[in-house]
């Protein structure tokens, strides 16, 4: 079966406690080529029959309005997954 992947991460201009956390952590394992890190949330929908605009744009929705806090979080990807 097709799945769409949604992709969600926190909004640029707020504070990712996590990805700091990571970015220390990657600090302290010697790996200081990575400038920053930002943690976000990946979902796969699996989906009945073919993805096609309607279905992208039911995935949208879903994303928009359930998956991301859009106080805190932008939806930045919402595509067929690829192989």
């Amino acid at each position: 079966m097709p799945v769409i992947v949604v992709e969600v991460m926190p909004k640029a201009e707020l504070l990712d406690p996590q990805g700091k956390a990571v970015a220390g952590a990657l600090g302290r394992l010697g790996k200081d080529r990575f400038a920053g890190v930002r943690v976000g949330k990946r979902f796969e929908l699996t989906v009945e029959g073919p993805v096609d605009e309607a279905a992208l744009a039911d995935a949208r929705e879903v994303a928009e309005t359930l998956l991301a806090n859009g106080v805190i979080e932008d939806v930045v990807r919402v595509a067929e997954a690829t192989a």
